[in-house]
């Protein structure tokens, strides 16, 4: 045992306290950020002196707050959320699975090239108008979002199981290890801080794509509905209300996920293999 006035015990420490100290730090910045962006807005405001095409932040809140209060404000959170939902668990299902085909399986893989090349070109407000010749209002968003996110979920799964390195698997065929083992214990384990990544990036887009769908389609009970018909009637403050709204469900729904990966992943690191 070192004695306490070590210069190593003494180093080790430090970090400790700076791990300690470094969220607060983070969430200071942070806040210190937030207070300028409303600052520079407060003031831009001010130079405009238009609310149509500027509305100060006291005006943009009151806004929020007349709306959060009315009776469509939470159905509409309700339809958006449950479309945001549908379309991440498809792209998330399907392009995991996709993704872990291409990754063991080299003609799947060119076989899907094409597709995905074709959709990453596409641009999205192109592929929601295609859509909405399709399907119905309501299925548009969701249709459009699980495109646009699909591709980001099987990418990164496909990148995650290919990472796996080849001496541990030629190991393993050495050693005749099962190619379900393989699969499971190998693989997969490997792969998941990519899959994590990338559904964190494909949850970001869901939200930007369905409200972009819901503007466009109109859907009953929807955030683009409502920012839509805010634009209609010439209510910047509004518009500039239902898309705070937006973000701060999209940076909570990403802020839960990640939460919840980093505790998955510290389970998965401090169980027993």
């Amino acid at each position: 045992m070192r004695p306490p006035g070590d210069p190593k015990n003494l180093t080790v420490e430090r970090g400790q306290r700076q791990k300690r100290n470094e969220p607060s730090g983070k969430l200071g910045f942070g806040l210190l950020g937030i207070c300028a962006a409303v600052l520079l807005w407060r003031l831009a405001s001010g130079m405009v002196g238009s609310s149509l095409i500027l509305p100060p932040p006291g005006e943009v809140v009151a806004s929020f707050l007349r709306i959060a209060s009315g009776p469509g404000f939470w159905t509409a959170v309700l339809g958006s959320l449950r479309r945001v939902g549908i379309a991440f668990a498809l792209s998330t299902l399907v392009g995991g699975l996709s993704g872990t085909i291409a990754a063991l399986s080299g003609f799947f893989k060119s076989f899907i090239a094409p597709f995905l090349t074709t959709i990453r070109a596409t641009p999205v407000l192109a592929l929601i108008l295609v859509a909405m010749f399709w399907l119905p209002a309501s299925g548009v968003p969701i249709f459009s979002a699980f495109l646009m996110a699909y591709p980001l979920i099987h990418g990164s799964t496909c990148a995650g199981i290919e990472s796996v390195d080849p001496e541990l698997l030629q190991m393993a065929t050495v050693f005749k290890v099962p190619a379900r083992t393989i699969l499971f214990r190998l693989r997969l384990p490997s792969a998941s801080p990519y899959f994590l990544t990338g559904a964190k990036s494909a949850l970001g887009i869901s939200w930007k794509v369905v409200v972009a769908g819901e503007l466009l389609s109109q859907p009953a009970f929807a955030l683009g509905t409502g920012m839509q018909d805010a634009r209609l009637s010439l209510d910047t403050a509004s518009v500039l209300a239902w898309a705070a709204a937006t973000v701060f469900l999209c940076g909570m729904s990403e802020f839960i996920l990640g939460f919840a990966s980093r505790r998955l992943e510290k389970g998965r690191m401090e169980r027993p293999t």
